[in-house]
């Protein structure tokens, strides 16, 4: 059975999230789902994550499984609330614990957060099969962007997170803790050696100046195509280019918020004496 697909693209943080569904009345699973954040008042809104609700409701849909490519840095993931508004259960890479205890250090969490994956319902191994209703899905270990990269592919398309973009675009970054870039290249050629007509739909767009919005392509294209890693690109040469380029970048600007609430599955740090949630912006720390 071949999959279906409707795409949500948050504009604020040229973010895809998807549901995929088996059919109408069926079962589906959401994957990179976004909690709209704005940095300058701390204050959250679900405008993105009910967009989803009302699909999945629309269509009738049973939710099995919120699904997460990895600890997001650039937005704030709404797995929790989403979890809390259909139920499915939300699930990563089982390297998230890599990720957790690199940044429980970096932000000081409390005592009782617990770096093991235990605030996920599921930690998804590299090749495990599970299902989506009729349709069969398997998860596929691509780190280099982060340890904990994760693609999930289900019949004929393959969810890639930030592991690679449109092919004028290039792939991921490789300079947060735990990011590779010799890992990432291998990750990249890992899912380029699908067969052609595959279906690869990107976590992000940062397009061009002239072209619109783009969030789908397949294997032959990006072979043919990315600026980054189409066929003829030697890892070396990869690793120089991703190298030099990660140099110049900043860091994105939703970072520091996104991760610490991103290792916890969606779920913000638990409330101080004073009933108010807090998130710590550590001083001279990445």
């Amino acid at each position: 059975m071949k999959p279906q697909i409707e795409a949500f693209f948050d504009d604020a943080t040229w973010t895809v999230s998807y549901v995929v569904f088996d059919q109408p009345g069926g079962h589906c699973a959401v994957v990179d789902s976004v909690l709209d954040y704005d940095p300058k008042s701390g204050r959250t809104r679900t405008r993105s994550a009910d967009k989803i609700v009302a699909f999945v409701q629309g269509q009738g849909l049973t939710v099995q499984w919120i699904l997460e490519t990895h600890a997001h840095a650039d937005h704030l993931s709404a797995a929790h609330y989403l979890r809390d508004k259909l139920g499915g259960k939300i699930a990563i890479g089982a390297s998230i614990t890599q990720v957790q205890d690199v940044f429980k250090k970096v932000f000081h969490l409390e005592p009782e957060f617990r770096p093991d994956g235990s605030q996920f319902d599921q930690l998804l191994h590299d090749n495990e099969v599970f299902r989506i209703g009729q349709l069969k899905a398997q998860a596929l270990a691509v780190p280099g962007h982060t340890p904990a990269c994760m693609a999930y592919q289900v019949g004929d398309a393959v969810f890639v997170g930030d592991t690679m973009f449109m092919p004028d675009v290039g792939t991921a970054r490789c300079d947060f803790p735990g990011g590779n870039a010799h890992a990432l290249y291998q990750s990249v050629r890992k899912l380029l050696s699908l067969s052609d007509e595959t279906r690869l739909f990107m976590c992000h767009d940062y397009p061009p100046a002239g072209r619109a919005v783009a969030w789908q392509t397949t294997v032959a294209d990006q072979r043919a195509k990315n600026i980054h890693v189409h066929d003829g690109v030697t890892e070396e040469a990869f690793v120089a280019l991703r190298t030099q380029r990660d140099a110049t970048l900043e860091m994105p600007v939703l970072i520091l918020p996104s991760v610490q609430v991103n290792i916890r599955a969606g779920e913000m740090p638990p409330p101080e004496a004073n009933g108010v949630t807090y998130l710590k912006i550590p001083v001279n720390a990445l």
